[in-house]
């Protein structure tokens, strides 16, 4: 059966409303990560502030607008727990855990990658521990941002295709300006988002997206590959390609390699196929038609 929700918010506003709406969030998002990464920054840089900036920013944002808006809570864009949500966020962690693996597996096994001592690295458990619960925070936040009111809202008054694909697009653009971005990290972003996209709407929870979220951005560091253009010394090892950059990403990254794009193809194939358990969204309901069945 699914997941037990609150009542449904009230009638749809036009087509501008929800773009007013919209533009709202969006703002006390950027306002908030504009005025929080600063004082993050000196406590743990770029990577720390950046993450915890965008998860407490989106997750006020968030806050207030179901709030004002829709009389309900944070829980109510998809947050909320039961057992669906945990076998959703298993069924996540196990997709971007895997994604990670069969993107550096098959090179490490026919010798294309092998890992090499990082001068200077070393392992440290509290820093690995650290670097995780940061990640966690920073695949929260984003997909508070970018798959949660503003996103649901558009999805139920815009439609499916107009609004997965924009907000995958802005997703890909901003991580422009990481390090050592390239036209295929740009194109492999997106592609991500889409599938972010598509995970919601098997599971009308955010739970699906942040598990393969998180598992994905967590499992590479771990092997010493750079995640997004970031370098995260964890185990004391790196992992050397001996492949182009256009099939391992280079200093970005696997996400700016064509191997990342063959692997997201497994997984969207992967997200089709999952028992992902359907649960009932509070704010995205489509007509009759479309029955909130609990199991696909």
């Amino acid at each position: 059966m699914p997941s037990a929700t609150p009542s449904a918010p009230g009638p749809a506003p036009s087509k501008l409303g929800v773009l007013l709406r919209v533009g709202i969030f969006a703002f006390i998002e950027i306002a908030g990560m504009v005025v929080l990464a600063p004082l993050m920054y000196p406590v743990g840089g770029y990577l720390v502030s950046a993450a915890l900036s965008t998860f407490a920013a989106a997750a006020i944002a968030n806050t207030i607008a179901m709030r004002v808006y829709e009389r309900g809570q944070l829980a109510d864009v998809g947050l909320g727990w039961g057992p669906a949500s945990a076998r959703n966020l298993l069924l996540g962690l196990a997709g971007g855990t895997g994604s990670a693996l069969l993107v550096m597996g098959p090179p490490l096994l026919l010798g294309l990658a092998r890992f090499e001592r990082a001068e200077g690295w070393e392992w440290s458990p509290a820093s690995a521990l650290f670097l995780c619960v940061v990640l966690l925070f920073g695949a929260i936040g984003e997909e508070l941002l970018f798959r949660g009111y503003g996103f649901q809202v558009l999805l139920g008054r815009m439609g499916v295709f107009a609004t997965i694909l924009p907000v995958s697009v802005l997703f890909g653009l901003t991580h422009a300006n990481n390090p050592n971005a390239s036209g295929i990290s740009l194109m492999n972003t997106t592609l991500w988002g889409l599938l972010f996209g598509c995970a919601f709407l098997r599971s009308r929870d955010l739970w699906l997206p942040i598990g393969i979220h998180y598992g994905w951005n967590v499992t590479l560091p771990f092997f010493g590959v750079n995640l997004s253009g970031f370098t995260m010394d964890v185990t004391g090892y790196s992992l050397v390609w001996n492949l182009p950059g256009k099939w391992s990403g280079g200093a970005y990254g696997p996400e700016a390699g064509l191997l990342n794009t063959l692997v997201l193809g497994v997984l969207f194939y992967a997200l089709w196929k999952a028992p992902v358990q359907r649960q009932v969204a509070f704010l995205y309901r489509p007509g009759d038609d479309e029955p909130e069945t609990a199991e696909e």
